[in-house]
């Protein structure tokens, strides 16, 4: 089975930003940048990206160079004979799933909530209403499953096309498109009347806000999203590691994949914040910042029909690009495993998926009643925990370990990898650091989801 390769760097950039460019950009990352000090907490917030993120995606885009594998045979081909690394690609493999069986519901939103936006649907209402409008979508089995099924649908497709027709094509001027619409929405929001207060909110540094919130909280939620950012640990960034080739030293791609990625959380801040206080409406976070908090933005806004439209666009450009990104993979896991056909692996895949995303579209409605961490929680909650607060650290663990230990794939093989080619090079000097500190810190971080979830 020839491996295809993507056409261009760019292409390859792209795609491994738009896989890591998710929802937790938007309705995460600004929220919380605002809540723990503005502009100090985004430099710890860097500060841990490199020193966090980065050696881990370098090491999963080594890891699928070196093996031209995706997660689901690329243990099996770098480890020392004898070992069992292989086995840790069940638990990545099911992190893949897992991540789909809720995303692409939320992806669905984004779309049902763009076609509302263009229609009207929100003019003329109050708060409350547009509150409503969100429990009426949640309480709607029926629409939710075919928002769900046009994005599985729409991005098997795509995937079904090819690595370089598809994936890398249609992901290309997605993103491109993404970046424009973040920069036109931006512009509009910094030219509002009355947006100071967002600014300052998000960009002043504000020494005070970090030592009310706690010192140690404030690190942990800046450790948190760097962490949880850039998809790391489940093999999504290493399957696009397998199509490029050996022309560039992989520190450098590492770097311009966060450097995008970050780009992207900050606008969404500098979209959101301004138009929030120049309306008095307060931010909130996670799917309440949105689905309530910004279509009363928009309604306040002269031509919010229009910008809300194109917000909403982006917000689904941001989500089907993560979601044809590990698509990808789990096709490659399909064809790497049985050496079927693009087209074969993408149908079974795509009714498999569908399938799977059923509890949780069900858990807003008709299960309610399964509320697996108490009163208010739900199915998607439960899907949510296991991917971001098990899999992912548990996986860039073994990544980590995986490359720098003389049992695994080993220090010197890992070196010569991700050292191939021209560009920036991983710094040797930084060894006992990525072998000893580094997974001290993600163990960490995998502790404190449990504390934070549990105690």
């Amino acid at each position: 089975m020839e491996r295809e390769k993507f056409g261009s760097r760019l292409g390859f950039i792209l795609i491994s930003a738009g896989c890591a460019i998710g929802l937790g950009n938007v309705w995460r990352f600004p929220y919380i940048v605002g809540q723990y000090g503005g502009a100090a907490f985004v430099l710890i917030y860097i500060l841990f990206l490199i020193i966090l993120g980065l050696p881990i995606v370098a090491m999963e885009f080594a890891v699928g160079r070196a093996s031209q594998k995706s997660v689901a045979l690329s243990f099996d081909v770098l480890e020392p004979k004898g070992s069992k690394w292989h086995l840790s690609k069940y638990m990545a493999m099911a992190g893949n799933y897992i991540l789909m069986m809720f995303y692409t519901t939320v992806g669905g939103w984004m779309m049902i909530y763009f076609v509302k936006m263009a229609k009207g649907d929100f003019a003329g209402l109050n708060a409350e209403q547009v509150e409503g409008e969100f429990s009426n979508m949640l309480s709607n089995p029926v629409i939710m499953t075919v928002g769900m099924i046009i994005i599985v649908v729409g991005c098997f497709a795509v995937c079904a096309l090819g690595l370089k027709k598809g994936v890398e094509t249609i992901t290309k001027w997605m993103m491109l498109c993404l970046l424009g619409l973040m920069v036109v929405l931006a512009i509009n929001s910094l030219t509002m009347e009355g947006n100071a207060e967002g600014l300052a909110f998000y960009l002043k540094p504000d020494f005070a806000k970090m030592k009310e919130a706690g010192i140690g909280e404030v690190v942990f939620a800046a450790l948190g999203q760097a962490f949880f950012t850039l998809s790391i640990g489940i093999g999504a960034l290493a399957i696009f590691g397998s199509f490029i080739g050996k022309e560039r030293r992989l520190l450098g791609e590492a770097i311009s994949v966060t450097v995008l990625d970050t780009s992207v959380a900050f606008m969404a801040g500098l979209i959101i914040f301004p138009a929030c206080f120049a309306f008095g409406v307060q931010p909130d976070s996670g799917p309440n910042l949105i689905f309530i908090t910004l279509p009363n933005v928009f309604n306040h806004m002269a031509g919010g029909r229009v910008w809300g439209s194109l917000f909403f666009i982006f917000m689904t450009f941001a989500a089907v690009s993560t979601v044809i990104a590990v698509f990808q993979n789990i096709i490659t896991f399909a064809r790497d495993l049985t050496g079927c056909s693009i087209k074969k692996a993408a149908i079974i895949n795509g009714i498999v998926i569908i399938l799977l995303s059923m509890p949780c579209i069900l858990g807003f409605n008709l299960w309610s009643g399964i509320q697996p961490f108490g009163s208010g929680s739900t199915i998607q909650d439960l899907e949510d925990f296991i991917v971001s607060n098990n899999i992912l650290p548990l996986g860039s663990l073994i990544y980590l370990i995986f490359c720098t230990s003389r049992y695994g794939w080993g220090f010197k093989n890992f070196m010569k990898e991700v050292n191939e080619g021209k560009g920036m090079k991983f710094p040797k000097a930084i060894r006992f650091y990525v072998t000893w500190i580094l997974p001290i810190i993600v163990l960490v971080i995998f502790i404190q989801g449990y504390w934070a979830k549990f105690a």
